[in-house]
């Protein structure tokens, strides 16, 4: 059973391929604001994972972040992440993600339990 207060977090080098100009979201060679938000999502979900029952996942349905610094090629990216609210299905995090001079990034993330076949189905339908 999830309940609220677990916790999640990733490391990540910034590489050219995340940087701005590669991922088409600026032209600059700084982290990318996507890639963040990818990794606020990765962290988020594989921090619940293991508690879902077998076959069930989570989808991401809403990301509230602001990303308030660059980071440069080369530097370190933490994210930690918290399950702060289980509603039914719906899980709220608090996200955050620091590079090695402070705080870069930080909001909110939603995700919604699903079973993985039946979604995957569902969606696969649309062809």
């Amino acid at each position: 059973m999830l309940e609220a207060g677990i916790k999640g977090i990733r490391t990540v080098t910034v590489t050219e391929s995340l940087t701005a100009k590669v991922m088409g979201s600026g032209e600059l060679n700084v982290y990318a604001t996507p890639a963040m938000i990818a990794l606020m999502e990765e962290t988020a979900y594989k921090s619940v994972a293991k508690e879902l029952e077998d076959g069930m996942g989570s989808v991401g349905t809403k990301m509230d972040v602001q990303h308030v610094s660059a980071s440069p090629v080369g530097m370190k990216i933490s994210c930690e992440t918290e399950l702060i609210e289980v509603d039914g299905r719906r899980l709220v995090f608090a996200v955050k993600a620091q590079d090695e001079k402070g705080l870069i990034g930080e909001g909110t993330h939603e995700r919604f339990i699903i079973e993985n076949a039946k979604f995957q189905a569902k969606t696969d339908s649309k062809l």
